[in-house]
């Protein structure tokens, strides 16, 4: 895997992904088909999980490049103030003559949510302005964070680019669909969930060794690395000669909105400042975690204060190193 040397130049990501504005409802409980529910709280906020990926590695101190779509509506300023006011670079932005995306966001008592994406605006991002992004922004970053929240092909597309023009790609799979085969070994690290890993793998991930099973299947196709995170009980990381068990933060969940999201910018972050893949790995799990003590999107992403601050209180060995590697 790439990786830049700490002290080079100023580390960069760009991400490609959507920009949504997120309108996010809490109830004690989520409804049945066809119940009306009273809820406790709404919020309108910045969201989509290319702008919190975008959002959260600025935060973590990353220059931080989003490339997408918004539409000309009255979302847009909303969304594009909130990303400047993060210190996202949206010079790659585009304006496009749609809607700006939604989510519709449920939120239960439990932390548990369900999600209705409407893309507009996010369906118009192209292979062309993704070449253009790479060419204005030739470096001024090394790493590359991709979701699938905008066109598939598109996505498809950053990837191989990205790793044509030298960076370290991230694929974060979600939603969850079916890809193109050979589009593995143009990814470095992906990062799937449970359930995205099921959907990719058809292998059901539901404890660690099933998780490293699923690791294995994408390493077999080409990924360098393969982080299955497993909310509560961790993650694991398994490459072609390792497997690493990294044990979670004990948090009480309000929200897990965008917990993947700041998890894949820190990563994305760390990566870039030259980190090791297990260093980043903790520090990414530690934003993770302080986001679903946090309700709604952007706004519960952590700062890199209060990141350092939780790994210095779980500076054990137990929380810092791994839990265990198995050496095949």
């Amino acid at each position: 895997m790439k990786q830049t040397e700490p002290g080079s130049a100023a580390p960069g990501v760009i991400v490609v992904g959507s920009i949504t504005a997120d309108i996010t409802t809490f109830s004690e409980r989520l409804p049945e088909p066809g119940e009306t529910l009273l809820g406790t709280a709404v919020t309108l906020a910045l969201g989509g999980k290319g702008a919190n990926q975008a959002v959260a590695a600025a935060l973590a101190g990353a220059n931080s490049f989003l490339v997408g779509c918004v539409g000309t509506d009255l979302f847009s300023s909303l969304v594009l103030t909130g990303l400047t006011g993060y210190g996202v670079d949206i010079t790659e932005v585009r304006d496009v003559n749609d809607s700006t995306g939604v989510a519709h966001i449920r939120v239960d008592a439990s932390g548990e949510n369900d999600i209705v994406i409407v893309p507009m605006a996010n369906s118009h991002l192209g292979a062309e302005q993704v070449d253009a992004a790479f060419v204005s922004l030739a470096g001024r970053a090394s790493v590359l964070l991709t979701q699938l929240e905008v066109p598939a092909s598109v996505t498809m597309h950053a990837i191989r680019a990205g790793s044509a023009a030298g960076l370290t790609v991230l694929l974060d799979p979600a939603p969850a669909t079916a890809l193109d085969p050979g589009i593995w070994p143009f990814v470095d690290i992906v990062t799937p969930n449970e359930t995205e890993a099921r959907i990719l793998t058809g292998i059901a991930v539901v404890d660690e060794t099933s998780a490293e099973e699923a690791g294995r299947w994408f390493c077999d196709r080409g990924v360098r690395s393969a982080l299955i995170t497993l909310a509560s009980v961790g993650a694991v990381l398994v490459t072609t000669d390792d497997v690493v068990r990294f044990p979670a933060f004990p948090v009480t969940a309000v929200d897990t909105t965008a917990a993947g999201d700041a998890f894949a910018g820190y990563l994305g972050a760390a990566l870039a400042d030259g980190l090791s893949l297990a260093d980043a790995i903790r520090r990414a799990m530690a934003a993770g975690a302080l986001t679903v003590t946090r309700r709604g999107a952007s706004p519960s992403l952590p700062s890199r204060s209060d990141v350092e601050e939780l790994l210095a209180d779980h500076s054990s060995a137990s929380s810092l190193t791994p839990l265990q590697h198995s050496h095949n």
